[in-house]
């Protein structure tokens, strides 16, 4: 039997993109989907959720939150669809982490986009 808050594997649309350095890039598609991912404040209690540990169950989500499984599945297939978790198999459990280094990649890159340029001129 397969875990029901499994997320489907083809939900992501692929890793993001590494530049020469090793760094990531985000494309402006993906920075969309991780904010339209985090912009939902259940979605974004999950993924706070799954970033607390290094790897959680599927099944302790939904005994974490007060929605259910379905809900926590759609939830989990936006957050596979924006990168920002992965999941594995365990037998029937699914297994999920947090994509730290896409989490920090969009950290970044917002930093870049809004913060860096013109923040010591005044308007």
């Amino acid at each position: 039997m397969i875990d029901p808050c499994d997320p489907p594997r083809d939900a992501t649309a692929g890793p993001p993109s590494m530049d020469g350095s090793g760094c990531i890039h985000l494309s402006d598609e993906q920075m969309q989907k991780i904010a339209k991912a985090i912009a939902d404040p259940q979605r974004f209690a999950i993924l706070d959720c799954i970033a607390a540990t290094d790897e959680i169950p599927c099944k302790k989500l939904v005994a974490e939150f007060s929605i259910t499984q379905a809900t926590i599945s759609h939830h989990l297939k936006e957050l596979v669809c924006a990168d920002l978790i992965h999941s594995r198999r365990d037998g029937q459990m699914a297994i999920l982490s947090c994509r730290r280094d896409v989490c920090g990649a969009y950290i970044h890159a917002l930093s870049e986009r809004l913060v860096s340029p013109g923040a010591d001129q005044p308007r």
